[in-house]
């Protein structure tokens, strides 16, 4: 009888979260996969978070992880054997799987978890023609952008950029981060989400181009071809974090990288240090009037289902709660606390960078998707190659006038297939719910 009772359930559940095919004891009895971006050690308080689930459920799970995410989840989907969620950083991917049919809408019980600006409504049309509009991914963990790092005694100084390009099949990135930044601190976030939706034509973000070349040059050096061979915080001698090579003062980097300094490397916003450094943008033309210490970027790692059954949506609902962010709060190590939408959780004192961000986190007023990872993946891809081959040779008008013609032509295209779906990139900060750390 309870057997039979724990099927109905199920198939209620199920039904209820209209995901066909999802119901049967098998599914339900299997160990579970989850298919995410972090490796090397960093997936170890993930781990141990799908571990306690586990032990509260009574199911089994297991975590792998790749740095070609891309690659390995479409090779799955592929060969019709996805995983049963998927863990993703870019939510324009995402929508290309939402559109494809491949990542399921959240149903009712977990819908509540899709938060902005992480995990904004996607509209889709079925093979019959209609359209819907559901969110598709939560957020699980979230880090913030629009930050410069550098220790105490580097503050106030002309700074020598860190800047290394290398990150797998993903190079350029770290280039992308700060057009972006950029753009949103001079141009507000009107301005950046038109951008980034595909609304602005490529040829109007030159003069940021132009700034951030301006930036890098100021202390002489080549140090755009020196970013085209480094890692962006891997050492040659195995050390990490791009501040310990003596060779650089200020990072533009994510909060993220706090992980591999201690707690003399400090944050500041990036729109704070434009102020300082007094930059040529008004001179330009530009209007910096919209520039505050209170807008960031935001970036974040997503969950979503990609073979759904009652345990799947039970497993993402479990993962975007409470307790599981204590238990990953706990479980990290402290300049390596993760950060999640609406507060920090956790019991045990982080370190003082993180807390750091933190503090910078809960006081700012707007946060912006990354803008590169809410463009369609081919223009995304299009923008970290113009950044790559930009950095060549920044001072030549006429290759900037190319690569910005080529983006342009790539938006041009995704616009005409209707892959610009999300529109809703920026919104007012959650402000925090949980306990302080």
């Amino acid at each position: 009888m309870k057997r039979l009772r724990a099927l109905l359930a199920c198939c209620l559940l199920a039904a209820s979260a209209v995901t066909a095919g999802g119901c049967s004891d098998a599914a339900e009895e299997r160990t579970l996969v989850v298919l995410g971006p972090w490796t090397d050690g960093e997936e170890k308080p993930f781990v141990a978070v799908l571990r306690r689930i586990g032990e509260r459920t009574g199911r089994s799970y297991v975590y792998k992880g790749t740095r070609s995410l891309r690659e390995t989840l479409v090779a799955q989907l592929q060969a019709g054997a996805p995983p049963d969620l998927a863990i993703l950083s870019s939510p324009g991917e995402l929508a290309e799987y939402a559109r494809a049919g491949d990542a399921q809408p959240l149903p009712q019980q977990v819908a509540g978890a899709a938060v902005p600006p992480w995990a904004p409504a996607v509209t889709v049309r079925n093979e019959h023609g209609e359209t819907r509009t559901n969110a598709y991914w939560a957020p699980v963990r979230v880090d913030l952008k629009s930050l410069v790092f550098s220790r105490a005694k580097s503050t106030g100084k002309k700074p020598d950029w860190c800047l290394g390009m290398g990150s797998g099949a993903t190079s350029g990135w770290p280039g992308t981060d700060w057009v972006e930044d950029l753009l949103l601190q001079r141009r507000g976030p009107d301005a950046y989400e038109r951008w980034a939706t595909g609304a602005t034509p490529w040829p109007q973000t030159r003069a940021v181009w132009e700034e951030w070349g301006e930036l890098l040059a100021a202390n002489g050096g080549d140090i755009g071809a020196e970013a085209l061979t480094s890692s962006f915080e891997q050492l040659d001698d195995g050390r990490y974090g791009l501040l310990n090579s003596g060779r650089c003062t200020h990072e533009h980097q994510g909060s993220f990288i706090r992980r591999h300094y201690g707690d003399d490397v400090r944050p500041t916003s990036t729109a704070a240090f434009l102020r300082a450094e007094k930059t040529a943008g008004r001179a330009r033309g530009q209007s910096d009037g919209q520039s505050s210490d209170k807008v960031f970027e935001v970036s974040g790692d997503m969950a979503a289902v990609f073979k759904p059954s009652a345990a799947a949506w039970d497993l993402l609902d479990r993962l975007t709660s409470r307790q599981a962010r204590e238990d990953w709060a706990k479980a990290a190590r402290p300049g390596e606390r993760p950060y999640f939408p609406g507060g920090a959780f956790g019991t045990v004192p982080p370190s003082e960078n993180t807390r750091a961000v933190q503090d910078l986190f809960d006081k700012a007023d707007k946060i912006c998707l990354d803008a590169s990872d809410a463009m369609p993946p081919t223009l995304r891809d299009a923008f970290y190659r113009a950044v790559l081959e930009f950095l060549g040779n920044p001072r030549d008008a006429r290759l900037l006038d190319r690569l910005l013609e080529g983006l342009e032509a790539e938006r041009n295209l995704q616009e005409s297939e209707g892959a610009f779906v999300l529109d809703d990139l920026c919104e007012d900060v959650p402000k925090p719910s949980g306990s302080s750390p």
